[in-house]
């Protein structure tokens, strides 16, 4: 099982199914990556609980007030275990010409493809979102 693929996934399938709320079990890079989606105002907002022993992410999903469209549009993952796909500074992908993002993991951490670029890093790329 791929991990990041998992979380994708049920964000993609509470998206498709209008929930408001989507649970996933927890861990640092999905930490990382669900404060990247805040901060970029993909989702409303999040929640870290420490129930069980590994933890949950209750990702609140951001919709449109009118026209109920979801703020995420389109969530892939890039680089998965059999392929793992690494980019430089130079190469790091533009995600719908710069209107999405790509995040990347990095030796400094998790970052969007903007952030890394302007820090001259690169790294694993992870996913693109737009």
């Amino acid at each position: 099982m791929d991990p990041i693929a998992d979380f994708l996934t049920r964000v993609r399938n509470g998206i498709k199914a209008r929930h408001r709320v989507v649970e996933v079990p927890a861990s640092n890079m999905k930490k990382g990556i669900t404060e990247i989606l805040f901060n970029q105002g993909y989702i409303l907002s999040y929640k870290f609980e420490d129930i069980a022993p590994q933890g949950v992410i209750k990702i609140a999903l951001k919709y449109h007030p009118v026209t109920k469209a979801s703020a995420i549009k389109h969530l892939s993952r890039v680089s998965r275990p059999g392929l793992r796909q690494y980019s430089g500074a130079e190469n790091l992908p533009r995600v719908l010409n710069g209107l999405g993002i790509a995040i990347v993991s990095t030796s400094k951490g998790l970052m969007t493809d903007k952030d890394a670029r302007s820090q001259n890093l690169g790294g694993e790329v992870l996913c693109k979102i737009y």
